[in-house]
């Protein structure tokens, strides 16, 4: 049988960045008790690991770290203490009485989550931002700006300089939603749904940030 071989910039063109897929999933993840479930929560970010994909290098300082940090909650949803991971509360309540944030041999789901709520939060205020501009201006300094407000406080001085640096390649407002969204169809949809998207994302990041803050535990290492 022959083998075909598939460049990486052929794989990228078969990615598709689904803002429907994102919003449905926060949505869904906002369930009762100011509670965020797992599995919904996941699924959404694995449709934004997409789109940092698709930026390429730009966002290649995020994209493996929240390629990482998802298959590590999978893992403990699968996993023998799999309902303890359900949702965001019962992980939170089942890791702290166990004493498990003390372990330093323990893969903390608690910590692992704190990663990926503070990627929320930039990604979150830079497309936000994307939307307020003319679809010729560039998205370099928005994403800069939402860059220095919130991931960047928690990257050493290499990893920032590094990836301001990087932000200088982003396109305008509509070549980058073209590289992430595809056709103009698609691109009209995206924006349709983009305020939607921008305040569940809110909600689900709300819900996450109050009960890490609940739990005093937003300076996990």
């Amino acid at each position: 049988m022959a083998v075909v071989e598939v460049s990486a910039k052929e794989c990228r063109k078969e990615l598709k960045f689904d803002m429907g897929k994102v919003h449905q999933g926060f949505s869904a993840s906002c369930i009762e008790n100011e509670d965020v479930c797992m599995d919904d929560y996941l699924e959404a970010y694995g449709e934004l690991y997409n789109f940092f994909q698709l930026m390429g290098a730009v966002f290649g300082f995020v994209a493996s770290d929240v390629k990482s940090k998802i298959e590590i909650l999978e893992e403990l949803r699968k996993g023998t203490e799999g309902d303890n991971f359900t949702t965001l509360k019962r992980m939170v309540k089942y890791e702290s009485e166990a004493g498990l944030l003390k372990k330093s041999n323990y893969v903390s789901g608690c910590r692992t989550f704190l990663r990926l709520h503070r990627g929320l939060d930039f990604i979150r205020l830079f497309l936000q931002r994307v939307g307020e501009l003319q679809n010729n201006d560039k998205t370099t300094t928005v994403c800069q700006e939402a860059y220095n407000e919130t991931l960047a406080k928690f990257h050493p001085w290499i990893v920032r300089k590094g990836a301001i640096v990087a932000m200088y390649a982003l396109p305008t407002k509509d070549g980058f939603l073209q590289k992430v969204c595809g056709t103009p169809e698609e691109v009209a949809r995206a924006l349709e749904l983009l305020p939607q998207f921008l305040e569940v994302a809110k909600e689900a990041y709300d819900r996450a940030d109050k009960v890490y803050s609940d739990n005093s535990l937003h300076d996990l290492p």
